[in-house]
C-alpha cells in the first residue's frame, strides 16, 4: 500500500513544502493539495517547490475541476512540472466544490469533467485534443505521462471513473462503503472493456494518532461536513432511501442545515455539528497506531492502493512521524 500527504496550501506556502519534505523522509509517496483558487494559495506554485525540494514524492491536487481553468492550461501546467522534474505528478479531478462556489459557479456536470478527464490526459502526454470545439496539441511535450484520478461517490460518477479514469479518489475512510464503490469502479471498468486492476483506488481521509479518542474526533469532524457537502449533492439529486446510494453514506445529513466555506477543511469547522462520533470513528482513522494498522490492512483486503492522510489538524507532524515509524512499515512489510 502506497500512502500520501494532503495538505491545504495555507500560507506561507514554506511550509507546506516543508511538512511534504517530511512526509517523504517518513516513507510517504504521493504529496497532495487541495486547489481551492480563492481559499488557498496557488498549488501548482507550490508543486514545483515541493517537487524541487523532494527526489521521489509524486505530487497533484486533490482536486482540481475542469472550470476553475482552461483544460490546456492545466494540461500545460502539469507537462512543465513533468519535463522539468521527470513525470512525477498526478492529476485529481472532481465536478469541483470548494474552487467553484466559492467564486459563484456551480460544479462542473459529469458530462463536461468526463470530457476534461481524456482531454487533459491527452494533451499532458503530447496528443492531441479537442477543447470547446478546437483540436490542439502542446507541440513541445516529449515523453509525457499524466495518470489522472477522479473523484466519485454516487452512481454515475464512479461509473465514469471505472471507465475513462487512471484511478479512483474516495474520500472517506469507511469499510463498508469503500467495499460498495470500488465494486461499482471496477464493475464499469470491466463493462468498458478494461482491467478493473488498471484503476488504481486512493482512499483520502483524516488520520489522527494518539489515545485521546475524544480530542481527536472534535479535530477530524469537519471532515463529515465536507464530505456532506457532496453527499447533499447526491439525496438532491437520487432523492432519501432511494436505493442508488447507500444509506450509509446519506442518512447521517439530516440535520444539515448549510455551510460556510470560510471554514471548508478546518477543524473546529462550527458547520460540522451536525456529523456524529459514529461518522468520524468510521469515515475517519483515529487513535493509536495499531488501530489505523488494523483499519488500513481491512481497507487494503478491499483493494484501496493509497491511503491519503488528510493533516488538517493540531498533530500534523506527530501523525506524520508516527505514521513514518509505525504504521507504513506495518502495511509495507507485510
Amino acid at each position: 500500500m502506497d500512502f500520501g500527504l494532503v495538505l491545504q496550501t495555507d500560507p506561507p506556502g514554506s511550509a507546506t513544502v516543508g511538512l511534504m519534505r517530511r512526509a517523504e523522509r517518513n516513507g510517504f509517496r504521493y504529496g497532495w493539495t487541495f486547489d481551492s483558487a480563492v481559499l488557498w494559495q496557488e498549488p501548482y506554485v507550490i508543486h514545483s517547490r515541493i517537487l524541487e525540494h523532494t527526489d521521489r514524492l509524486i505530487v497533484g491536487p486533490m482536486v482540481t475541476n475542469p472550470g476553475t481553468r482552461t483544460w490546456e492550461v492545466t494540461a500545460s501546467t502539469f507537462a512543465t512540472l513533468n519535463e522539468m522534474y521527470g513525470n512525477r505528478t498526478v492529476c485529481g479531478i472532481g465536478r469541483g466544490d470548494s474552487a467553484m462556489r466559492v467564486a459563484g459557479r456551480a460544479p462542473n456536470t459529469l458530462a463536461r469533467l468526463g470530457e476534461a478527464i481524456t482531454a487533459i490526459r491527452d494533451l499532458a502526454e503530447g496528443r492531441q485534443a479537442v477543447v470547446d470545439g478546437t483540436e490542439l496539441r502542446l507541440p513541445w511535450v516529449r515523453d509525457g505521462k499524466l495518470p489522472v484520478w477522479m473523484a466519485a461517490y454516487g452512481p454515475k460518477a464512479l461509473a465514469m471513473a471505472g471507465r475513462l479514469a487512471d484511478g479512483f479518489i474516495l474520500q472517506l475512510a469507511d469499510p463498508y462503503l469503500t467495499e460498495w464503490m470500488v465494486k461499482a469502479v471496477r464493475q464499469a471498468a470491466a463493462d468498458a472493456g478494461r482491467d478493473p486492476d488498471d484503476v488504481t483506488v486512493c482512499v483520502a481521509a483524516p488520520a489522527y494518532v494518539g489515545d485521546d479518542l475524544a480530542h481527536a474526533r472534535e479535530q477530524c469532524r469537519w471532515f463529515g461536513g465536507m464530505v456532506g457537502n457532496h453527499v447533499a449533492d447526491l439525496v438532491g439529486r437520487y432523492g432519501e432511501h432511494s436505493g442508488m446510494v447507500p444509506d450509509e453514506l446519506t442518512d447521517y445529513i439530516k440535520n444539515r442545515t448549510g455551510y460556510d466555506y470560510s471554514h471548508h477543511g478546518r477543524a473546529g469547522n462550527p458547520d460540522t455539528a451536525f456529523v456524529p462520533d459514529e461518522i468520524v470513528d468510521r469515515f475517519c482513522l483515529l487513535g493509536p497506531p495499531e488501530a489505523h494498522v488494523e483499519k488500513l490492512r481491512a481497507l487494503r483486503a478491499l483493494g484501496v492502493d493509497q491511503f491519503a492522510v488528510y493533516a488538517m489538524h493540531d498533530a500534523k507532524e506527530a501523525t506524520i512521524d508516527a505514521y513514518g515509524e509505525s504504521v507504513i512499515p506495518a502495511l509495507t512489510a507485510t
